[in-house]
């Protein structure tokens, strides 16, 4: 049987901002060896007190790694990365962790095949604080065959999710899940400027407001459900009740002085769908409006 420290998987992280120093100190206090790579090599420093191997050039990082971690700026600087590592990817898993989209990631997943190498995108739904605790949650797609035999070390990061084998669903997940923040956020914050205007405070505000997602929270099954049935039946409300409530909204924060584009937006989403027939559907009949982008956006470019 092999001893512990045989067990542990090699692992390599490029790139140590912030996000990146805790991903390989994850790795370390989980027991695998780990060389760091960062083009400021001076960030390294506390990485390599606690034990990490420091790489002379980016090629080198990864040549010692089974299991190769990238977490950068962004998707240029991995382009960049690139004819650095071309050569010795083969055999390895890259896993990438850099915020991108879902066209850039099977973009880059083809790029990879082509250097011999099984491709992970990923994407981290957490703080740096939060990685390699149980708040941490990171998403992955690709190959089951290069998730499964990985699946330990990456979970020395947090809670891994694997999604499927379409590299782009990380980034489509890491969207919507980004679409469900700032909409809550938003109506939280609109909701408090709202009571503001008659003295009550944020904090009084909180514990209906937790209440009132929750009821919300508990719909979702059922649109979800709508939603894939392509049938949207009014249970409780048609959008043109709520068309009429919307309207009462911008009414009442036009006159308490409160900023009416938040409502005025979501209302003219809502009048959208009601032009295009739905007036008479349930509120899930909205997603036809969404899933369409507005005349002329999509050929913003002029013909050559």
């Amino acid at each position: 049987m092999r001893n512990r420290e045989e067990s542990r998987t090699p692992v390599t992280v490029i790139g140590l901002g912030l996000m990146g120093q805790a991903l390989a100190g994850a790795f370390l206090r989980a027991g695998h060896p780990t060389t760091v790579w960062n083009r400021t090599a001076a960030k390294a420093g506390r990485l390599v007190a606690e034990g990490a191997e420091l790489a002379e050039s980016v090629a080198d990082a990864v040549a010692a790694g089974s299991l190769v971690v990238i977490c950068v700026t962004d998707h240029d600087a991995v382009h960049r990365l690139r004819a650095s590592i071309a050569d010795v990817l083969d055999g390895r898993v890259l896993v990438n962790l850099t915020t991108g989209t879902s066209q850039e990631a099977r973009e880059t997943a083809e790029w990879a095949a082509g250097r011999g190498a099984a491709y992970l995108a990923g994407s981290i739904m957490a703080t740096p604080q939060g990685i390699g605790t149980a708040e941490s949650l990171i998403l992955y797609s690709g190959p089951r065959s290069a998730f499964e035999p990985h699946e330990a070390p990456l979970r020395s990061l947090g809670d891994a999710m694997f999604l499927g084998a379409d590299h782009g669903l990380s980034a489509l997940y890491s969207a919507a899940g980004a679409s469900l923040m700032w909409s809550i956020l938003n109506g939280f914050l609109y909701g408090a400027a709202l009571l503001g205007t008659a003295g009550v405070d944020a904090s009084t505000f909180d514990p209906f407001a937790r209440q009132n997602i929750a009821i919300v929270a508990g719909w979702l099954s059922g649109y979800a459900q709508q939603i894939d049935d392509g049938a949207y039946q009014a249970a409780d409300a048609t959008i043109g009740t709520h068309v009429a409530a919307m309207d009462l909204l911008v009414h009442e924060s036009e006159a308490l002085g409160v900023n009416a584009e938040l409502p005025k937006l979501v209302k003219a989403l809502a009048d959208r769908a009601v032009t295009e027939g739905h007036g008479g559907d349930g509120y899930a009949a909205l997603i036809e409006v969404f899933r369409r982008p507005l005349d002329g956006v999509s050929r913003s470019v002029p013909d050559s």
